[in-house]
């Protein structure tokens, strides 16, 4: 199979950044276009250049229909309104379109589902081999202990971070409430002010901290009567991120259209 010719989405971010270096050290990808949003003060500036690498001739535009045409997928970690809208082209030229945007709402994924009926879609609130072993734990553990053991999913980012819970927060809490057999709608308390009364059993407790430079903590603490288990992880370079979606490109290459899973790329769907 020949290379992958990949777009960037939000090329001028840290994570589009980075994404930029990951495709120029990897083997069987090349860069074939990079994306940034209108009005951009980056649009028009070499891609190589702005990640820190030689220029590669691919200039940011925010036009993707032009570079979909080249192209066999896009990296996209953007925001919900771009990744919806980059969706639609996606499903229509046939691309891969992996995902790793968080905070999007139930409608944008009802959305992302159905343009996968004629795209391929690898979507995980963490692209990471580590969090993804982890959501796999968790759920173990989950279905292994019962509601006397409360759930509570901590997670740190840097100060820039706009959505909370993050997406692998969320992910983690999808994990426990499958292992315990529950909806998460359902049994998710966020945000604890005031008088709020006691703890309601089989809720999942999600606490968000924002600060410094922090790439990526999460912690799921299962707290029993007379003992606590804790599950962690702890990123400690973005480049974690790019690998994942870079091998997740590389694995969708030539799938059927489908909605696909990091636990499907590495290969721990149950």
């Amino acid at each position: 199979m020949s290379d992958m010719r990949l777009i960037v989405a939000g090329a001028g971010g840290r994570m589009g950044r980075a994404l930029i270096r990951a495709i120029a050290e990897t083997k069987g990808a090349v860069l074939a276009g990079a994306l940034e949003a209108p009005g951009s003060d980056l649009l028009g500036q070499d891609a190589g250049q702005i990640a820190g690498l030689l220029a590669n001739g691919v200039k940011l535009s925010a036009d993707l229909r032009p570079m979909a045409e080249q192209a066999n997928g896009i990296l996209d970690f953007t925001v919900p309104a771009a990744t919806i809208a980059n969706a639609a082209i996606a499903a229509e030229r046939g691309l891969v379109h992996v995902i790793g945007t968080t905070g999007l709402s139930a409608s944008d994924e009802a959305v992302i589902k159905s343009a996968a009926e004629r795209a391929v879609i690898v979507k995980s609130g963490n692209m990471s081999l580590g969090v993804n072993l982890l959501a796999a734990l968790v759920k173990q553990v989950a279905r292994a202990l019962d509601e006397n053991f409360d759930i509570e999913i901590v997670e740190m980012h840097h100060r820039s971070k706009i959505d909370a819970p993050s997406g692998t927060a969320l992910m983690l809490g999808e994990a426990a409430a499958s292992g315990r057999g529950i909806s998460l709608k359902d049994h998710s308390a966020r945000g604890r002010d005031g008088i709020t009364g006691a703890r309601k059993s089989g809720d999942i407790g999600f606490v968000s901290m924002r600060g410094g430079a922090v790439v990526g903590d999460h912690s799921v603490i299962f707290a029993g009567p007379s003992e606590r288990l804790t599950l962690s992880h702890h990123a400690e370079d973005r480049t974690l991120f790019t690998h994942g979606a870079l091998k997740a490109a590389l694995w969708a290459h030539g799938k059927k259209p489908g909605f696909y899973t990091m636990a499907d790329v590495l290969g721990l769907s149950d």
